[in-house]
């Protein structure tokens, strides 16, 4: 039996303490704030409640495989609810399509019907090109650890396999190459975002995120999606994981042959065999090691783009909203711009910002019938108090509010006007978000996916120092709820069971 000591009670941390727990191991989780879930939040006020964190779930059989297997079924744990009627999406010139939340055959034809042309026809080509990329791709990149180049070597021998992954290609370029409708493109472009990335930059083999939302199908939880994490954390604590709150781990002690521990901020050393860091990758090799086997993979992430972060605002509002669904994006006119500001040297908040609207139509989520709880997403540069590239202050007085207003107007432009329903908002910048979860300028997904080569820069999940592992999203295979809950699975089978 290994003494395993997980920094972090992430949904990353949980899910492989949760396995590794259930593989014999004894397990501590430590966590700085005083809840769990990481960026898996809530915000609860007056009755209205909002997911601060990730409002959509797919691929639900990663946590189906996680509970089963840890005591039960996931359905036993949460309400999962299946969305039909899942996406709005509104374009500039006035288009408009609602979309199901499962079946890419279903979704090509209400693309058909709203945009004509050739739109069905294309979109069907192109999810199934995704379908054979997910194939290829899905247990070599996503489901194993990933040994730097070396991980393309089974691809590259077979060159039909390389001309569909196209890995020299970006989203975009794809998209224009396909797709002969620009106002798909932009769709496609918009799960880039997914990630914190350019679709200009992003590789093309990101077709695979709307295949999987659209085959495996987009769900939702009752009462939120952050009822996951406090239904893991739950099963955690049944198996026997220890978890502790308000633990702000400070130091990973290493010695010549491995981790030996942590430090707390209280001074006590905890002794460990095993450390996993569910915290972000450049907080854990900048601030909380100090030790030479980390100089690769701190180079690595210094080449890497950060990803952008968000700026939210959560919305109580008076009566019921026709036209919206449960998710819902209205594109600006311009979309480069957007990414130009984002990335660009002299970042700012986007002027002509694409606006995300998660409205949960969840009795568990509103006070009564005729209210409506808005979380509205933008996306923002990074925060810094000394901005650089890609990032700006967001603690500049005035600023959050005035965009937050910005924003509104920009909706109301867009046709949906809420100002005069709105009983109150709590704004949330990058900023809250940094000092919230220590993501570096609230960067949500760690490093981007910008390059070809990003993939190979994301820091692995086995780290160079022997008994150190990574789980989370700025970690390999990258950010979002699926993908948190494939790192931490990678890495409960490298520890494996106890002997």
């Amino acid at each position: 039996m290994a003494r395993i000591v997980v920094v972090g009670a992430g949904m990353g941390g949980l899910a492989a303490a949760a396995r590794l727990r259930a593989k014999g191991h004894d397990v501590l989780v430590l966590e700085q704030s005083a809840q769990v879930g990481g960026k898996l939040a809530r915000f609860e006020r007056d009755g209205f409640v909002f997911d601060t964190g990730p409002s959509l779930l797919t691929l639900p059989a990663i946590y189906r495989d996680l509970f089963l297997k840890t005591g039960g079924a996931l359905e036993e744990s949460v309400d999962l609810q299946g969305l039909d009627h899942a996406f709005s999406y509104r374009w500039s010139d006035g288009a408009h399509v609602d979309l199901p939340g499962v079946n890419p055959a279903r979704v090509a034809a209400q693309l058909g019907a709203a945009l004509g042309g050739s739109a069905e026809a294309d979109w069907n080509r192109l999810m199934q090109r995704a379908g054979d990329i997910w194939q290829l791709t899905r247990r070599t990149f996503l489901e194993a650890p990933l040994d730097g180049w070396r991980t393309l070597a089974p691809l590259a021998k077979d060159l039909r396999a390389v001309r569909t992954v196209a890995p020299w290609q970006s989203l975009r370029s794809l998209g224009r190459a396909q797709l002969a409708d620009p106002r798909l493109v932009t769709l496609l472009d918009r799960y880039a975002t997914y990630s914190g990335s350019d679709p200009r930059r992003a590789p093309a083999a990101l077709i695979t995120v709307p295949y999987v939302e659209q085959v495996f199908g987009a769900w939702h939880l009752g009462g939120g999606i952050a009822t996951l994490a406090q239904a893991l954390a739950q099963r955690c604590r049944q198996i026997g994981v220890d978890i502790e709150t308000g633990c702000d781990v400070t130091e990973i002690l290493t010695g010549s042959d491995g981790v030996t521990g942590v430090r707390t901020a209280t001074g006590d050393f905890l002794p460990a065999d095993i450390v996993i860091a569910n915290s972000d990758a450049t907080e854990l090799y900048a601030s909380l090691l100090d030790d030479p086997r980390t100089r690769q993979p701190e180079r690595r992430l210094k080449r890497a783009t950060p990803s952008f972060s968000g700026f939210v605002m959560l919305l109580a509002v008076q009566g019921r909203t026709t036209g919206v669904s449960h998710h819902n994006v209205w594109f600006p006119a311009r979309y480069d711009a957007e990414f130009d500001q984002l990335f660009g040297r002299q970042a700012q908040p986007v002027t002509d910002p694409t606006i995300y609207a998660c409205v949960p139509n969840d009795p568990a989520m509103r006070p009564d019938d005729d209210h409506e709880s808005w979380f509205v997403l933008v996306n923002a540069p990074r925060h810094s108090d000394a901005p650089s590239r890609g990032s700006i202050n967001w603690r500049t007085t005035g600023l959050a509010t005035r965009y937050a207003d910005r924003v509104l107007s920009i909706l109301a432009e867009r046709g949906t006007d809420l100002r005069n329903r709105i009983k109150w908002m709590q704004i949330r910048t990058p900023a809250d978000l940094a000092d919230d979860t220590r993501a570096p300028g609230g960067a949500i997904y760690g490093s981007s996916s910008n390059g070809a080569r990003s993939a190979f820069l994301r820091p692995a999940n086995i780290s160079p120092i022997p008994g150190l592992y990574l789980v989370g999203g700025s970690s390999h295979p990258g950010g979002g709820l699926p993908l948190v809950g494939m790192s931490a699975e990678i890495v409960a089978e490298s520890i494996g069971r106890v002997d």
